[in-house]
């Protein structure tokens, strides 16, 4: 009975990241939702094919996506808006905008976002938010969607001819799955240290891998690359699918890279700050009611931004708010005084697992 309820809430939250992600990007894996109920197209038609130009490369090597069939469905105000997106090494060199038919005024407008995939990864912009330029709504979502799926392209060819999958995404899967599954059969105060600094380090800090609304968001509107994301996949069942067998937790107690380093912030000082059980239930149900607030902003569109103040982005330090930086970096501090401070009272993220788990009372 227990594992149904578990099954439910699983679906009902794989329900609430779709609807987020429909309402926010339009999209569901990779898929256009304005076009699900378009009238069919005649029987006798064919869709394009992407020919094999629709990536080129420079003489230098660098890789051209061009989105002019890639994104042929996406329009802004007056059609398509085709780019030539430039990757070098997993990351976006720069954007060009190919001629289009959109008033070059608002156009003009709408051309200050191309810079702002310069120097991110595929993945980043696969789960990056851009807001569209005040006065070229239209023009702006056209550009966002044509990179987003130039990302995705880009993604999908270099797991396919390129040299393989990078040495970060090996160590990541290594320490990722070595977190997941260890943990079952062995259990030492020295290897858990040795864990805890790998999460800190290696899946932090280097590269930059965690779960959050944010990233989980932009996988459901998207998609993502089996190859490339297989880190966040192992996080991700250790997250939804080891509580069905009863491994509550086992993503935030075991891989989660700020859990784990609050955890060893926790261990520089044995002085602790006693919590009373008082406090600690009023702060809990204020973790309940701020994960249904912002759940509620997110899936109305009102306000969907939040995602990207989750204290995770901080890892990422060179593309991070300073807002978040200051505050990761307070609850750090805290956290060698009270153990796991954002994970007990604050992390929408580990809410929502707790939600899936059907564990959160």
């Amino acid at each position: 009975m227990r594992v149904a309820q578990q099954v439910v809430m699983l679906l009902t939250c794989l329900l609430v990241l779709a609807a987020t992600a429909i309402n926010r990007d339009g999209r569901l894996m990779g898929s256009d939702a304005s076009q699900w109920f378009a009238p069919a197209a005649p029987a006798d038609s064919t869709a394009a094919e992407i020919p094999a130009d629709t990536v080129t490369y420079t003489d230098s090597g660098m890789m051209v996506v061009h989105t002019a069939l890639l994104a042929g469905d996406v329009s802004g105000y007056a059609g398509p808006v085709p780019l030539d997106v430039y990757v070098k090494d997993g990351k976006i060199d720069h954007v060009e905008a190919l001629e289009n038919s959109e008033t070059p005024r608002f156009f003009d407008r709408a051309s200050a976002l191309l810079t702002q995939w310069n120097g991110k990864t595929l993945d980043q912009v696969a789960t990056m938010q851009v807001d569209a330029v005040t006065g070229a709504t239209y023009s702006s979502q056209a550009i966002i969607t044509n990179v987003q799926r130039a990302a995705q392209y880009a993604g999908s060819v270099a797991a396919t001819s390129g040299p393989g999958i990078p040495l970060k995404t090996w160590l990541a899967l290594i320490v990722a799955l070595a977190g997941a599954l260890i943990p079952l059969f062995y259990h030492s105060r020295g290897y858990r240290i040795v864990q805890l600094i790998a999460n800190v380090v290696v899946l932090g800090f280097w590269c930059g891998a965690f779960l959050s609304w944010e990233l989980m968001v932009g996988y459901m509107a998207n998609g993502f690359n089996w190859l490339t994301a297989l880190p966040v996949v192992v996080m991700l069942v250790a997250a939804f699918i080891f509580p069905l067998f009863g491994r509550y937790n086992h993503y935030c107690n075991h891989i989660c890279p700020f859990g784990s380093l609050q955890e060893l912030a926790g261990m520089c000082s044995h002085r602790k700050v006693k919590v009373s059980a008082r406090v600690n239930h009023w702060l809990t149900r204020f973790r309940q009611w701020l994960w249904v607030v912002l759940v509620a902003l997110m899936v109305s569109g009102i306000w969907g931004k939040w995602t990207s103040y989750e204290l995770f982005t901080a890892f990422a330090f060179d593309t991070a708010s300073w807002i978040v930086i200051a505050l990761a970096v307070v609850t750090v501090i805290v956290a060698v005084f009270i153990p796991r401070p954002y994970c007990r009272w604050i992390c929408p993220t580990g809410t929502l697992f707790k939600v899936s788990q059907n564990t959160e009372r």
